[in-house]
């Protein structure tokens, strides 16, 4: 009896690895295409996989079900959810009016202090692109987007936003691999940090819902080039 408590609480010690921890790492996994559309998600895989336990990993399942990552089929256990590009699209479209408007509310409330980061970011973005390094741009565009809801204040928009990336993030990721739309990309939220510094709300808006609107372009051309 010893022995085996002894067992167990090694084990325990092993499976150490927190729930936030194996979210972050199946989001990435998925972002990236290592786990593709349907693909089905074993619990014992992906526990040995992170060091977790059975039941963080069926966490992690939970809240990526939640975020629209992974759907659970009955009887047949969890896998990666498909977003369709007509869904991609509708998504992009609800963020454009969401992200639209904290752009205007960041550039009514944005500091000295925030343009100077702003305007920096702006050009580490750039040099991302310059020199290629389309991976660490595409985490600086995420980091853009992030700062701006959060310099809008608006608690509501970013929990909102936060589901929507999260679901259209391997769509997104793609598309910074699409030859010429990292420059592209670039000049727009060069226009949108432009807009924000300048403390323009209508201007910030209408650059922000232009730039959504150019992404949402950009997948249903992915996804007519993949057809083909």
């Amino acid at each position: 009896m010893a022995s085996t408590m002894q067992s167990s609480r090694e084990g325990a010690l092993k499976k150490s690895t927190d729930s936030a921890a194996v979210v972050a790492g199946l989001r990435e996994a998925i972002s990236r295409g290592d786990l593709v559309p349907n693909q089905r998600l074993i619990e014992t895989d992906i526990s040995n996989e992170f060091n977790a336990s059975r039941a963080t990993v069926r966490a992690a399942l939970a809240e990526l079900t939640t975020e629209g990552l992974v759907e659970r089929i009955q009887n047949r256990g969890a896998r990666v959810r498909a977003v369709s590009v007509a869904e991609a699209v509708e998504i992009i479209e609800v963020r454009g009016a969401l992200e639209a408007l904290c752009a205007a509310k960041a550039a009514e409330s944005v500091t000295d202090e925030d343009i100077d980061e702003l305007r920096s970011l702006a050009r580490t973005m750039t040099e991302a692109v310059t020199s290629g390094d389309l991976l660490q741009y595409s985490e600086w565009n995420k980091t853009l987007h992030r700062r701006l809801v959060e310099l809008s204040r608006q608690e509501t928009a970013a929990s909102v936003i936060a589901r929507l990336r999260g679901q259209n993030v391997r769509h997104q990721f793609r598309l910074v691999m699409q030859p010429g739309r990292p420059s592209v990309s670039l000049s727009e939220h060069v226009d949108i940090i432009d807009a924000v510094c300048a403390r323009d709300p209508d201007r910030a808006a209408a650059v922000m819902e232009q730039h959504l609107k150019s992404v949402a372009e950009a997948i249903v051309k992915a996804g007519e080039t993949s057809r083909r």
